[in-house]
């Protein structure tokens, strides 16, 4: 197979980002891959480190003021697909799709045009009518919660597969080194005996943080000092350092800012969390800390739940439930000598469902099917 992947951010990326290069490397070394992305993203540059993938310079205007750029963008996209012939395009957001069913017009060999749905968001309204018709072949959720959104949407007519998120449990493994840095994480330092739970899932507010800071405010101060909690991720702004100095809990909280590796962050870790109320579809950094041997708390937002075997791997609260995620925090304390076992589980299910393998290769079965029906 000849494959366009694309993907309209321009910075870093996030989830589409480590989605797209996690497909690029699986499929490079047994098909032809190709990446769409703006020049300078975070895509653009580590996809060209990948062996046997091409990198397109392809910026994907989007918004009001943007005819020019997006004239421009288009006339580059489609000679490129005049020129390559792709049997596939694998579009990851509304800003591609949209260029790419434009480029596709009037060519002799029009590519089979697949979609990830990656958010949680409502796909309604005429765009969407019109994408589902006319501009998409196959869409894949990448949970079945998402799966059902698509079943109930307008893209109920096209084909739909349900291929969960896969991450490199191989990188993300128990083996990694525990840092220094928890030490720091557990000051005083004669209270070593402090469980420390965090999230590599970032501080947008959305991912529900807050939501367990505040949770934690709640519970009695002799019980707030039994935990730490770390954060990665960019530093949240002066009004949420504000709130978490109010709940008097900021000596608790640590922030590392972004990190270039969060695994020995992760490594550091009793258990993690990720409780997002909005956005979300079943997280990326959930799988990788339980990859990574650790238990994880969630909401039961979206998919998030979809990765935890309950009471065996880790804990799901109701969504924004403050008071909920109070009592799971004293829960957790007072099962402290299961979280290890608890977090072999997690690393044996990760081996088990997360794998990047799993991914790439349902991924290209989607593919094959989709291209043999057309055929």
């Amino acid at each position: 197979m000849k494959v366009l992947l694309t993907n309209f951010h321009a910075g870093d990326g996030g989830g589409h980002t480590t989605y797209v290069m996690g497909l690029a490397r699986g499929l490079a070394a047994r098909h032809v891959i190709h990446v769409a992305a703006p020049p300078g993203s975070r895509l653009n540059r580590e996809a060209r480190l990948v062996p046997g993938v091409t990198v397109l310079d392809q910026p994907f205007p989007n918004g009001l003021g943007k005819f020019v750029a997006r004239r421009r963008a288009l006339r580059q996209l489609a000679g490129w697909l005049r020129e390559h012939e792709p049997d596939l395009v694998h579009v990851n957001g509304s800003a591609d799709h949209r260029l790419v069913m434009a480029a596709v017009r009037g060519l002799r060999h029009r590519p089979a045009i697949v979609l990830t749905k990656h958010n949680s968001k409502p796909m309604t309204g005429i765009g969407h009518r019109w994408r589902a018709r006319v501009g998409t072949d196959m869409v894949i959720a990448v949970c079945e919660y998402v799966r059902r959104q698509l079943a109930a949407s307008p893209y109920a007519q096209c084909r739909l597969v349900t291929v969960f998120n896969g991450v490199d449990i191989h990188r993300f493994s128990p083996s990694t080194t525990v840092p220094p840095e928890r030490a720091a994480w557990l000051a005083p330092a004669d209270d070593a005996s402090a469980l420390v739970v965090g999230s590599n899932a970032g501080t947008a507010r959305y991912k529900g943080w807050m939501d367990l800071v505040e949770a934690l405010a709640l519970l009695g101060p002799g019980e707030r000092e039994r935990f730490r909690v770390v954060l990665a991720g960019g530093l949240p702004g002066s009004d949420a350092l504000e709130r978490i100095q109010a709940l008097g809990v900021a000596h608790l909280v640590h922030f590392t800012g972004r990190l270039d590796d969060v695994r020995p962050m992760v490594a550091g870790l009793d258990a993690g969390f990720v409780l997002s109320w909005d956005v979300e579809t079943i997280s990326f950094a959930c799988r990788e800390m339980m990859a990574m041997g650790k238990p994880v708390l969630v909401s039961d937002y979206a998919g998030l739940p979809e990765n935890i075997r309950e009471g065996s791997d880790g804990w799901v609260v109701p969504a924004r439930d403050r008071v909920a995620i109070a009592e799971a925090l004293r829960g957790i304390w007072a099962q402290r000598p299961a979280l290890p076992q608890m977090g072999q589980a997690a690393r044996a299910h990760a081996e088990a469902a997360f794998g990047l393998e799993h991914f790439v290769d349902a991924t290209e079965q989607a593919y094959a099917g989709l291209l043999s029906s057309r055929a």
